[in-house]
């Protein structure tokens, strides 16, 4: 029993089946290339003979591969097989997968044949492809609900045929880990020949077990899995490539094996087959959701601050992650809070620290999330208590539909009054621009957003802008019965909050 275990990816053909996930051939032959260099053993390229888009994509990819396997998919007859070997036979290392059902019900409803006609097409299928490739795969497919004996039988007459890698697939997700264990051992001490072969499993994730069920089957023998980048494909998805190569690699005691994925490129190759297929990875999906490595409870927070390992079982850096985060709410504690202090720059003593403590929970119970610039802003006004050093005087904007938009602005600057004019695209543009001409600010604005507090024309309107200055990021907001003068309170109460940064990361 080797001590490898053999990543069969199939993102691009299984994962391709995800309803709205069709790729073109170039995003095809980037994510190709992506999972290369993430050290993939076998990239299935596609099916073929399903399309010629998806033939001129497989033979592009066969091309350009240089380092993994390139396989093609093919039903068992005689111009799939043929079709799939055009498409691969330029590539370095060309593998033709070849399959045909043998449960019951595919075989009575599906494809109307008898169990006789089923053996003697997959044998023959297998030797056709032999015929181009000594390297092939033959799959039974909806093998866990098949008759074991005459799963046997089909498997058997497979590796007769020359078949170097048999493939036992879930195809519809039914199995549970125990008797899908249980499967794996029976054939691999009933199937004639099974030592000459590589035994594979492909699963479903239709209750949730691909993971599962192909842990269980390689602790029973099996030495290729195959999956897909964040779990994509028909249905419920695949075996999720991350969380099988991760268990693998986290849980040594049970996987004494090891893989040739290259894991600090996982997160990557995670984003992007997300942006191409348009498929957001959830949250908590495990080793690559936003929420993998980010921790709440404050309980969580302690123990990761002291040591990460209490409440981590495998490092962000290892997956491609740059760091844990630590998310701060209502159930944040005390360590958690004075960690986001020190990183955001401020020194406190023990009393300012618990001042700063008590309203950043009061605040905490009215938001979800508190962000960085909520936190400089308590210290800003509870513990420094720091004047704000740009104050709106005056405001006065002229615009319409045949005049430039100009705006005059009038403000206090560190005491010192400032009158500055200038023009714009529209009536906020022209009084944003006066007010950066005044307060000689260099930065960006990131979001600009009105809201109406009450109804009616006369209601007021709340203004939320998003400044950023040399990396820090601040929100200002504002309200007030005219909209532009709204925007301007919110723009300079985003300016002093970056002054409060600024001073904080002084050592205030």
């Amino acid at each position: 029993m080797g001590d490898r275990v053999v990543i069969f990816d199939t993102t691009l053909r299984d994962g391709e089946q995800s309803p709205g996930a069709t790729m073109n051939v170039a995003e095809k032959v980037r994510i190709a290339q992506q999972l290369e260099k993430l050290g993939v053993d076998v990239i299935e390229a596609g099916f073929p003979i399903s399309s010629q888009g998806d033939f001129d994509a497989v033979k592009t990819i066969a091309k350009v591969i240089t380092h993994a396997e390139v396989a093609a998919l093919a039903r068992a007859n005689p111009q799939d097989i043929d079709r799939g070997w055009e498409a691969i036979k330029g590539a370095t290392a060309p593998r033709i997968h070849t399959f045909i059902s043998t449960s019951d019900i595919h075989l009575k409803h599906q494809l109307k044949k008898s169990k006789e006609e089923v053996i003697r097409i997959a044998a023959q299928s297998v030797a056709r492809a032999k015929k181009h490739t000594p390297n092939v795969e033959f799959s039974a497919m909806d093998a866990t609900r098949s008759d074991v004996t005459f799963l046997t039988a089909v498997i058997e007459a497979a590796i007769q045929a020359g078949a170097t890698t048999i493939n036992i697939p879930d195809t519809v997700g039914y199995a549970i880990p125990s008797e899908f264990g249980e499967l794996i051992r029976t054939l691999r001490q009933t199937i004639k020949g099974i030592e000459k072969v590589t035994l594979s499993v492909h699963c479903h994730n239709d209750l949730g077990l691909a993971v599962a069920n192909s842990l269980m089957a390689i602790q029973n023998g099996v030495r290729q899995v195959e999956c897909t980048i964040n779990g994509i494909g028909e249905r419920a998805g695949n075996t999720s490539l991350e969380e099988v190569v991760m268990a693998i690699r986290t849980r040594k005691d049970l996987f004494p094996f090891s893989t040739r994925i290259v894991p600090k490129h996982i997160f990557t190759t995670s984003r992007l087959v997300s942006k191409i297929t348009g498929m957001v990875v959830q949250p908590n999906k495990a080793v690559v959701g936003s929420n993998a490595f980010a921790h709440e409870s404050g309980i969580h927070q302690d123990g990761v601050l002291k040591k990460k390992q209490t409440y981590e079982i495998m490092t962000p850096e290892s997956v491609g992650i740059s760091k844990s985060s630590l998310v701060l709410g209502k159930l944040s504690g005390r360590h958690a809070f004075k960690v986001r202090l020190r990183e955001l720059g401020f020194r406190l003593s023990e009393k300012d620290v618990e001042q700063a403590f008590s309203r950043f929970k009061e605040l905490a119970d009215k938001k979800r999330e508190i962000y960085d610039e909520d936190i400089v802003s308590i210290v800003a006004e509870e513990i420094h208590r720091m004047p704000d050093r740009f104050k709106l005087v005056y405001l006065n904007v002229i615009t319409g539909n045949i005049t430039v938009p100009t705006a005059t602005v009038k403000m206090e600057v560190d005491g010192e009054v400032i009158q500055e004019a200038g023009f714009g695209d529209g009536p906020v543009d022209a009084t944003f621009k006066t007010i950066k001409k005044i307060t000689r600010t260099r930065s960006k604005l990131l979001q600009f957003a009105i809201n109406a507090i009450t109804g009616g024309t006369e209601a007021q309107g709340e203004v939320t802008v998003r400044l950023e200055e040399k990396g820090q990021t601040v929100i200002g907001q504002g309200a007030d019965t005219d909209v532009i003068v709204a925007s301007a309170k919110a723009y300079i109460n985003a300016l002093n909050k970056l002054e409060y940064r600024k001073k904080g990361l002084r050592g205030l």
